[in-house]
């Protein structure tokens, strides 16, 4: 069934090869205590999965968002938060339902206070020390705030449109983002480590889950988006040079994984994100079009995977907790039996829930929309009285 609703959409090959990459990173991140010591040297950097989700997520939803704003049509932020509401809540609620009735679901036996969750400030809140069950969610928090606010600065930045302006108000985001974690890493954090606090701890609460932290990749995906929407010629030349750009982002994220080889050091802090954003927003501008060979990479799966990309992130970790629990033996084992277990479950799990609720919400969705449309041009056609 997840296969024909795949082909009867138009689907972009590469993209859907960069979004399972990036879920299958983030999940050998997480569970990487779990596998094979083959997974070891992916697993360390898998984390910067959620960097090239950010890409992603700023380059499609942006798209998304610019492209009636360039029309000249009636951009409406509460359309925009519905939508995004519709495909973000139904699964989000009934997995945070999971854990709040069937302890037995939690990854971990702390979990932060209900209202954190349902207000998305998780990633602004937790505490990590304590806190760690559903405490990936904290990356959902960060999209949900961009949502938040894109439509509001887009349309200010709309009143009197600018380039100089926008790249001006981009590039001073990109730069405050540079001097808190500067500040917070020089000022906060080498002071605990210095004195044998618990750095790495206070690392992720300071700076790495904080929103105002983490804008680089959204911002680099929002980038791409106005060049795309409001500077046709200028992704015209992008989508020519595509291969050379996947090249120059190969390098850029090779400069960057060494940089992070110390994941909580300095360098990385102060100019590993915006180059980890750089990196993506290369590869995912040279995956948007067939005429890059990686615009065209069909890798078989990958178009599932990246459908069931969100339920995969939300029950991940509880769905290989749950295979500790029930098949102890295999999971001790850490082999590839091990690996097949999770892969089964994980999937198995994330396929239910795409099913039962993701689709059919986002179909309703769909449906609402189309309905509204057509009552608006009833109404633009209706003669004056």
């Amino acid at each position: 069934m997840i296969q024909r609703k795949i082909k009867s959409r138009e689907r972009v090959a590469g993209l859907d090869t960069l979004r399972a990459l990036a879920i299958l990173l983030v999940m050998t991140f997480h569970l990487r205590w779990l596998l094979p010591d083959g997974f070891a040297p992916v697993g360390r950097i898998g984390w910067m999965g959620v960097d090239l989700f950010f890409v992603l997520s700023g380059y499609l939803i942006g798209a998304q968002f610019f492209k009636p704003m360039r029309e000249g049509s009636n951009t409406s932020p509460l359309s925009f938060y519905r939508s995004r509401a519709y495909r973000i809540l139904p699964v989000y609620l009934a997995v945070l339902a999971l854990y709040v009735v069937w302890p037995a679901w939690r990854e971990e036996p702390g979990i932060s206070p209900l209202w954190q969750f349902l207000t998305f400030t998780e990633s602004l809140f937790v505490d990590y020390s304590k806190n760690q069950a559903f405490s990936h969610v904290w990356s959902l928090c960060v999209e949900e705030h961009f949502y938040l606010l894109l439509p509001l600065i887009a349309l200010g930045l709309a009143i009197r449109p600018s380039i100089r302006k926008t790249i001006m108000v981009l590039g001073l985001l990109v730069a405050l983002g540079v001097a808190a974690r500067s500040y917070e890493y020089f000022h906060v954090l080498l002071p605990i480590q210095r004195s044998g606090g618990p750095f790495s701890t206070r690392y992720i609460e300071g700076i790495y889950y904080p929103t105002y932290m983490r804008l680089d990749s959204l911002l680099a995906g929002v980038s791409l988006a106005l060049i795309k929407v409001f500077r046709p010629s200028w992704w015209a030349i992008v989508l020519r040079h595509a291969n050379a750009i996947f090249l120059g982002g190969t390098a850029v994220l090779a400069c960057t994984i060494w940089i992070f080889a110390d994941r909580f050091g300095a360098a990385g802090t102060v100019i590993g994100f915006p180059m980890l954003a750089l990196g993506f927003a290369m590869l995912v501008a040279s995956a948007s079009d067939a005429r890059c060979w990686f615009g065209r990479l069909r890798i078989p799966g990958a178009a599932t995977i990246a459908i069931l990309a969100y339920t995969l992130y939300l029950t991940h970790k509880e769905a290989a907790h749950l295979d500790g629990l029930y098949f102890p033996r295999i999971m001790d084992a850490r082999d590839w039996h091990t690996v097949v277990l999770i892969g089964v479950s994980c999937l198995v799990i994330a396929a239910l829930l795409h099913a039962a609720i993701e689709r059919p919400f986002l179909a309703l969705r769909d449906r609402r929309k189309r309905s509204r449309e057509i009552l608006n041009s009833i109404e633009a056609t209706e003669p004056a009285i």
